[in-house]
C-alpha cells in the first residue's frame, strides 16, 4: 500500500484527505530573516544549539534556507549555542 506524501490516513477504512500544515511560527511573506535579529533567531534554536525541522516549524524550504544561514552566522559571532552543553566521557 502506498501512501503519498502530504496526506493522512484516517481510521482503518478511512478516507485520505489532506493534512493541513501548521505553522507555529508565522512569518509573513514580507518578514526578513536577519542573523541581526536575535530574538526570532532563537526560536527556531534548541537549548542545546540544534535547529528545529520544516517539519515542527512549518516554515517554507526558501525560509528554512535563510533561516539556516541566519543561525550559521550567529553561531560563528557566538550570539547562539554552537553544540550541546552535554558533557562527554572520554
Amino acid at each position: 500500500m502506498v501512501i503519498r506524501k502530504g496526506r493522512a490516513r484516517t481510521g482503518r477504512r478511512g478516507s485520505l484527505r489532506s493534512k493541513k500544515r501548521i505553522m507555529k511560527f508565522n512569518l509573513s511573506a514580507d518578514t526578513v530573516i536577519d542573523y541581526k535579529d536575535l530574538a526570532l533567531v532563537q526560536k527556531f534554536v534548541t537549548e542545546r544549539g540544534k535547529i528545529l525541522s520544516r517539519r515542527i516549524t512549518g516554515l517554507t524550504a526558501k525560509q528554512q534556507r535563510a533561516m539556516l544561514h541566519a543561525i550559521q552566522r550567529d553561531r560563528y559571532l557566538g550570539l547562539v549555542p554552537v553544540g550541546s552543553s552535554k558533557r562527554r566521557h572520554a
